[in-house]
């Protein structure tokens, strides 16, 4: 489990605003470290980079685990979990990471890829209709376990989920008051 969060922990948004837009994306916007505010601070590129990378973070940790070393449930979970609070809580930054949208959606994407896809299509249609990324990504971690119970996954997958979607609910408590206050921002500038 080590191994999945030293490479959970690397904060890709950091790197890639720090090498291509030579700018600290935690002096940018909302000071997170994840894709959506790499996107802000340094562009599309840097941004889908991120993003990218943020993913794969959580999905190569657990396909490892799950097609390689034949991990079962609860050892998969681990390996989750361990990835995604790498994300959150970083080594490399003094346990000061980003929110996990992107790394949650990697460990799920091998894990249970429907839920995953599912979830994907919940985040582009609630961003569609708020314009909002935190209102998109709350309501995708609010909706992982749910849509994995329907989909029959094992309790371990359910339990996990229920505690990352928890996780990803509380690091957005600034989004949240922000939205109370009507200054989060909309994409599109709306």
């Amino acid at each position: 489990m080590a191994p999945a969060y030293l490479l959970g922990a690397i904060p890709f948004g950091l790197l890639f605003t720090r090498w291509l837009a030579h700018k600290d994306v935690r002096q940018t916007g909302s000071g997170n470290i994840g894709a959506t505010n790499a996107l802000r601070a340094g562009g599309k590129l840097v941004g889908a980079l991120s993003l990218l990378a943020d993913v794969l973070k959580g999905v190569i940790p657990v396909a490892a685990g799950r097609f390689i070393f034949d991990a079962g449930e609860l050892l998969t979970a681990l390996i989750a979990a361990a990835a995604f609070l790498g994300h959150l809580f970083p080594v490399y930054l003094g346990f000061k990471g980003g929110k996990g949208v992107a790394t949650l959606f990697g460990v799920v994407l091998p894990w249970q890829p429907l839920a995953a896809v599912l979830a994907f299509l919940l985040w582009l249609a609630v961003l569609g209709i708020s314009r909002y990324v935190s209102i998109a990504s709350i309501s995708v971690g609010a909706s992982l376990p749910i849509l994995a119970w329907m989909l029959g996954a094992s309790r371990f997958c359910l339990i996990t989920l229920a505690m990352l979607g928890l996780l990803m609910l509380v690091k957005h408590k600034d989004n949240l008051m922000r939205l109370a206050d009507g200054r989060e921002p909309r994409i599109g500038g709306a």
